[in-house]
């Protein structure tokens, strides 16, 4: 779900860079990689009985690495805490709002596409949501030079919050109403 995500957002950067790139950014390599990379087409073509093969590595296994991946991006903004502080305000509002927005209005919205207010609630949070996980990974390969202590307490210390203690409650609310 991440990757048309990640492929806009690089494209977004890519074009508004410094003006010294002579040559347009290839977005070819870019698609390959987030559509055709090893772990998704391995998901695609793997059916359940080779799936399960290989469960201890995927599920088992897997369970700690997003906590020690989480406790790194943790110590990479605690190393940097100034850089969110020098944006100001704009910053934290922004990263309040339009996840706010985001969720409200696909709390509201999806009464056309669906009854069932599970799937509704859990599609409002998705799009209330940052990436918490696989966008951050991508910044550092695709824009080495942004800086992670405003990107990862955007989306760990204000944006994730938020979510949890009133952002979910309210889009529960929106789509129990509507």
């Amino acid at each position: 779900m991440e990757a048309p995500a990640i492929i806009v957002g690089v494209m977004l950067m890519r074009r508004y860079e410094a003006a010294g790139i002579d040559a347009p950014p290839r977005l070819a390599p870019l698609v390959q990689h987030s559509f055709i990379n090893g772990s998704v087409l391995l998901g695609l073509i793997a059916d359940t009985k080779q799936a399960n093969g290989i469960k201890p590595f995927i599920t088992d296994i897997f369970k700690g690495f997003p906590a020690i991946f989480l406790f790194e991006m943790g110590m990479v903004t605690a190393r940097r805490p100034t850089v969110f502080l020098r944006y100001g305000r704009f910053v934290a509002v922004f990263a309040v709002l339009v996840p706010l927005l985001n969720g409200c209005v696909v709390a509201v919205a999806s009464h056309g596409i669906t009854e069932s207010v599970g799937n509704r609630f859990i599609f409002a949070i998705l799009a209330a949501s940052a990436s918490y996980i696989a966008v951050p990974a991508a910044m550092r390969l695709a824009a080495p030079k942004a800086d992670p202590g405003l990107y990862l307490p955007m989306a760990l210390g204000v944006t994730f919050p938020f979510n949890i203690t009133l952002g979910m409650p309210l889009y529960f609310a929106l789509v129990q109403h509507t």
